[in-house]
């Protein structure tokens, strides 16, 4: 992150009169990745906002933006789609919940269909 930007991180804070005032960031993109087991996913289809294509919701993922990503890929990887990572919500291209479903359970996952 650049100085020049150091103030669009600031959430309300405007002007401190305390001279030894130091603002303190609580980043919430880099917190700690729950266990496999620990994890409860919920699978569902979504087609709402898109165009009437359906969509593969991965939903209720807790932990890091690139360990989000790994599962992303390892799902997108082994049912042979598209798809992407945003929000803390992994997106699959079409109506595959069951394969989804089977994969995160193979990797340790606790996932279950919803819908």
């Amino acid at each position: 992150m650049s100085k020049k930007n150091d103030w669009k991180k600031r959430d309300g804070i405007v002007y401190s009169t305390s001279s030894d005032f130091e603002y303190s960031y609580q980043s919430n993109e880099e917190s700690e990745t729950l266990p496999a087991q620990q994890q409860n996913l919920k699978v569902s289809l979504d087609k709402s906002g898109r165009a009437g294509k359906q969509v593969t919701l991965v939903s209720g993922f807790v932990g890091s933006a690139s360990d989000l990503d790994t599962l992303t890929k390892t799902i997108k990887t082994k049912c042979g789609v598209g798809g992407s990572a945003k929000d803390g919500e992994i997106l699959i291209q079409g109506d595959v919940r069951d394969k989804v479903v089977q994969i995160l359970q193979k990797e340790g996952y606790k996932a279950k269909r919803v819908g």
